[in-house]
């Protein structure tokens, strides 16, 4: 297929060049910094850098629009295609309406479920993606596209979708935040932060075999409140990590009547 990207961040860098491996022609990448686009066209041999929204001139059976979540809206209000352009958007969050204002175009969703950065390397064959469309013909063009570059390709709407993207903010985002956190303890307190590695990678291992509640450990499973105080008492003089560590501990401690057998080593 020839295909024009719109964007050109995190996720555009991934898809485009992993589209183009498979066999696709990407014809266009759009931005409105015309550096970014150019940066990654420099990757995409038949790809043009435009700063134009107007896309009618460019040979494309699909355009994917890969940009943050709050633009989005006011790009589709302003994206040209010749009729009958799939366009389709990337995001977990928008629904499958915010394109039905683009003149002419069939639309969709191709979401790659995924956290990218531009130059850490993503296996995409293991990146999920998540397929909606307006008509059949378009969800099946759009699943046969992924399945291009991905082993797992699902038909989700956007209700789902949306249950979906939360899921994942509090699985990746909320996570890596926490791991910032403790790496940030660790460099406080003049000690090394490799030390947390074997900890984080086999906290991730157990809950990635077994329900993450049965494998619960710590002080707040354990309702070990001199633990706590202590901890609440090395947060003093951080009091939005003390409500970070207070809702956690409340939030841990309110699933254990969930009845899973925990180990409670750690």
């Amino acid at each position: 297929m020839n295909i024009a990207i719109v964007g050109a961040g995190n996720v555009a860098w991934h898809l485009a060049q992993a589209l183009q491996k498979a066999g696709h022609t990407i014809t266009a990448v759009y931005s409105r910094n015309k550096a970014h686009s150019e940066d990654l066209t420099k990757h995409l041999p038949n790809a043009v850098a435009t700063q134009e929204l107007d896309l009618t001139t460019i040979v494309a059976d699909v355009v994917l629009i890969a940009i943050p979540d709050a633009a989005l809206p006011g790009i589709a209000e302003q994206i040209k295609v010749k009729p009958e352009t799939i366009v389709a958007h990337t995001s977990g969050s928008q629904p499958l309406a915010v394109l039905s204002t683009i003149a002419g175009a069939n639309y969709g969703v191709f979401y790659p479920l995924q956290t990218f950065s531009k130059h850490s390397p993503v296996d995409v064959k293991q990146v999920p993606i998540l397929i909606e469309g307006n008509t059949e013909a378009t969800i099946d063009q759009l699943e046969h596209l992924a399945h291009t570059i991905s082993q797992k390709v699902e038909r989700v709407d956007s209700g789902k979708r949306k249950q979906l993207h939360l899921a994942a903010v509090f699985a990746c985002n909320f996570t890596n935040h926490l791991l910032g956190i403790s790496q940030e303890l660790l460099r406080k307190a003049n000690l090394p932060t490799d030390l947390l590695q074997p900890l984080i990678q086999e906290t991730i291992k157990k809950a990635a075999n077994h329900n993450p509640y049965a494998v619960q450990t710590g002080p707040a499973i354990r309702n070990d409140q001199n633990v706590i105080d202590e901890h609440l008492r090395l947060l003093q003089h951080q009091p939005h990590l003390q409500a970070i560590y207070q809702a956690l501990t409340q939030g841990i401690q309110a699933t254990k009547g969930n009845n899973y057998s925990s180990d409670q080593s750690t």
